[in-house]
């Protein structure tokens, strides 16, 4: 509708310019009717503006000859104007015009298929129409149809866009709110748990490419290991997990989260795995751990299972260590005071982060001869309240631990 209202003010702006051109040849004549007796000017009552030539021995045959062009063309824009009138008396019912016709013509192409072409169609069209433009066109015969075509296009390709921007989003926004959902199942209870990965491996074939899917795929799969009551159930549900750890870091290297929840199964596979390839999964696990902070720096989850990973190596025995020494030729190495900086890491990050975090944090300082702070720590644990398996694992150890340091 734009484009209208420019040609529209376009041509305005060019019959004011033959206006004055009119204008200053009319003076013209003015000034020269006393000493060329030849020619006076008329005018009618629709102010058109005539020349009446008139025979005399004083004018020479060449004036005449141009006295009768710029009368044929005096003619020419008076008929403009009237034209022009014309037009501005439409313009109020111009947009209504427009419209109806555009209207016609989408409704056309809705019917007909054949008319139904992909956005490259239409910049080849585009394309062509412009070399035929460049080719030797009339200017005006190719600014008249092209660009009528162009204002079809670009409003069906807008029409197109908007609806593959529809297409694309509307997956993403599936996505996000399967992933909210399973959040909200991950925190709930064990039957909650096991919905969440009944959910996810139903949608797994849609979603199997998005990193975030796959980590919470690893997430479920440890959540219901741990609410499994069989050793054997157990098991299944930790290789499950393993596998698509391995599958997930293999997608995207890049994401903390899969390289976490990865670490996280090879550690939770040590438990039913022979020695060797426990110590394995030890060294996975701590690789993994060392990407996902490394990549996320703030995730206090992170810290904690390194700690609880460097204080699990510090407490091995001789014997562990040959054994790890033998088969991987060096064995791991870490010490208290590393498992100590890492838990301490996790309070400056989330104070009050877990009730485990301050147990564990009593532990190192009790190993390390720090008694006084041991037993705050024992006190901080106790001042939280029991709310998960992993709350319950910390009493128990609170209920061993406090005694020996007389809390």
């Amino acid at each position: 509708m734009a484009d209208s209202k420019l040609l529209v003010l376009g041509a305005l702006a060019g019959v004011a310019s033959i206006s004055l051109a009119v204008v200053y040849y009319q003076g013209f004549k003015s000034r020269r009717r006393n000493s060329e007796p030849g020619y006076y000017i008329t005018r009618t009552n629709e102010q058109r503006t005539s020349v009446m030539l008139v025979d005399g021995p004083g004018l020479p045959g060449g004036q005449t000859e141009v006295l009768e062009r710029l009368e044929a063309l005096i003619k020419c824009v008076s008929e403009l104007k009237d034209e022009m009138k014309s037009l501005k008396n439409a313009l109020p019912t111009l947009q209504d015009h427009v419209r109806e016709e555009l209207r016609g013509h989408d409704e056309t192409r809705r019917v007909s298929p054949l008319h139904r072409t992909t956005p490259t169609r239409r910049k080849r069209a585009a394309g062509t129409l412009t070399e035929a433009r460049a080719g030797g066109r009339s200017s005006e015969e190719a600014e008249s149809e092209g660009g009528y075509m162009t204002a079809l296009t670009d409003s069906e390709e807008e029409e197109l866009s908007d609806a593959e921007q529809r297409d694309e989003e509307q997956p993403a926004d599936k996505l996000c709110d399967l992933l909210q959902r399973i959040d909200c199942l991950h925190q709930g209870t064990e039957s909650d748990k096991r919905e969440s990965l009944t959910i996810l491996l139903e949608q797994r074939e849609e979603f199997g490419q998005n990193s975030p899917f796959l980590w919470r795929l690893i997430r479920a799969y440890c959540d219901v290991h741990d609410v499994s009551s069989t050793l054997e159930e157990k098991k299944t549900y930790a290789e499950s997990g393993k596998r698509v750890g391995e599958e997930a870091v293999g997608l995207n290297p890049m994401c903390a989260e899969s390289h976490q929840w990865y670490a996280i199964m090879c550690g939770i596979m040590a438990e039913y795995d022979t020695v060797q390839n426990k110590i394995k999964n030890g060294y996975i696990f701590k690789d993994h751990l060392d990407k996902a902070i490394e990549l996320k720096p703030q995730d206090p989850m992170s810290y904690y299972l390194l700690g609880r990973w460097c204080y699990a190596v510090a407490q091995l025995s001789w014997i562990e260590r040959k054994v790890a020494a033998t088969l991987f030729g060096e064995p791991p190495s870490a010490t208290v005071e590393d498992a100590l900086k890492n838990f301490l890491k996790v309070e400056e990050i989330q104070p009050g982060y877990s009730k485990l975090n301050y147990v564990f944090l009593a532990k190192c300082y009790k190993d390390l001869g720090q008694r006084e702070k041991a037993r705050k720590m024992c006190e901080a644990a106790c001042s939280m309240n029991a709310v998960s398996k992993e709350d319950e694992e910390a009493q128990k150890e609170l209920n061993l631990l406090c005694p020996v340091l007389g809390v």
